[in-house]
């Protein structure tokens, strides 16, 4: 265990943080994080169209979730380049950048033009499904914004007003850009969302297989273990996660049973993340009876935020991370209540969630009912009674240590 910790301390961890530093994986989490809020709000209007069961004549709202979670794409299309151009400090390109991204992003969406003038688009790829195609959109054009940053057609003494020079230096990446579409979709008629489909269907099957969902969790549940912050994943887990809830809700429209498991509110609205990634509630809760006056303040400080899934406070004070004593247990149950949770999804005992709800903040068993129902409550129930098993023992070793600790100093 020692040669693993100093492994992972002095050169997993290390390398691992570098690349979530570098520029284009972080403009990658922060447009996600940006776009996040449009989720919520989808969410919230979820929430909402409840009410509709016991409101008579209470009106539509569905129209304000395709208009916000269902644009996710034309989001990420912008906000990609835009995060990227803003971290390397070019901003006086970071605009211009966004609305190229946006504007290729609409001719990959390969709409038809109609006699009269009118245009259409496939609504669905607007949203979740072109997400990936979104975030190719937006990298490639970052890279190309990239590398005509240097170019100019004028010289560096011009008297012309720097933004005209600006105007006709932007206009060759941007026309590279949008040729390139072009030539792309109107000449050799070329679908990348076929190709996406295509190409990710391998991925997305692996991951509603068990091995998948539970290895989903326990990578996740791993690196924050060693400190590193799950949104590294992001970009993976988003891309898998949101169509296939907006898939399950779609099937359920058409009157079909849901099939996806391998969706954000089974790790962390429903079951596996009760607290948070790692599922901490439960040890925060065994802190509240610490005998370490240390555990015990931890305890009462992190109680609040973990009965809202929000664990840094815990992960990074108790600490979990770089602690092997808890660190063990986490890694445990990022194992067995995933296993527990696919089993009983899979056979039906509780509904697969069909309901897109990205609320992952919500207090704990209030997702697990708006989404499941009282089964999910059943559910969760066993769930937290085998998490706060497998804490105890952990718990009670890292309690006697900080208390002998506390007597030493005393």
């Amino acid at each position: 265990m020692d040669r693993l910790m100093k492994w992972m301390t002095e050169k997993f961890a290390p390398r691992l943080e570098a690349i979530t530093k570098n520029v284009w994986v972080d403009s990658i989490q922060e447009a996600i994080m940006v776009a996040l809020p449009m989720i919520f709000i989808g969410s919230l209007i979820t929430l909402v169209s409840i009410l509709k069961d016991f409101i008579p004549g209470m009106p539509d709202l569905t129209p304000i979730s395709t208009f916000s979670f269902g644009l996710l794409g034309v989001f990420i299309a912008f906000l990609t380049p835009y995060m990227v151009m803003q971290k390397k400090g070019r901003d006086k390109i970071k605009l211009i950048a966004g609305a190229t991204g946006l504007s290729l992003f609409l001719m990959l969406l390969k709409p038809t033009f109609q006699d009269d003038g009118s245009v259409q688009f496939m609504m669905e790829r607007f949203g979740p499904s072109g997400m990936i195609t979104a975030l190719l959109v937006g990298i490639l054009v970052a890279l190309v914004m990239t590398a005509f940053h240097k170019f100019s057609w004028f010289k560096k003494d011009t008297t012309l007003p720097e933004f005209i020079v600006d105007w006709f230096d932007f206009l060759v990446p941007i026309a590279v850009l949008l040729t390139f579409g072009w030539v792309l979709i109107y000449q050799l008629h070329f679908d990348i969302f076929e190709m996406i489909v295509a190409v990710f269907k391998p991925l997305n099957a692996i991951s509603q297989t068990l091995a998948g969902f539970v290895l989903f969790n326990f990578i996740g549940v791993v690196l924050y273990s060693f400190g590193v912050s799950p949104w590294v994943m992001t970009p993976i887990f988003y891309s898998i996660w949101i169509p296939a809830i907006e898939q399950n809700a779609s099937l359920v429209s058409q009157g079909l049973d849901p099939v996806n498991i391998n969706t954000f509110e089974t790790f962390f609205s429903g079951w596996v993340g009760v607290g948070g990634l790692g599922a901490t509630l439960p040890l925060v809760i065994w802190f509240l009876f610490a005998r370490s006056k240390k555990l015990k303040s931890i305890g009462r400080a992190t109680i609040v935020p973990s009965l809202f899934n929000i664990n840094e406070p815990v992960v990074y004070g108790a600490p979990i991370a770089f602690n092997p004593i808890l660190m063990v247990p986490m890694w445990i149950n990022g194992l067995i209540t995933p296993i527990l949770v696919y089993l009983v999804l899979d056979a039906g005992w509780v509904a697969i969630p069909s309901k897109v709800f990205q609320l992952w903040y919500t207090p704990i068993g209030l997702s697990t009912f708006i989404l499941t129902g009282f089964k999910g409550l059943l559910l969760l129930v066993v769930v937290l009674l085998i998490i706060f098993v497998v804490w105890f023992p952990f718990f009670k070793a890292y309690d006697m240590q900080e208390l002998k600790k506390e007597q030493s100093a005393e």
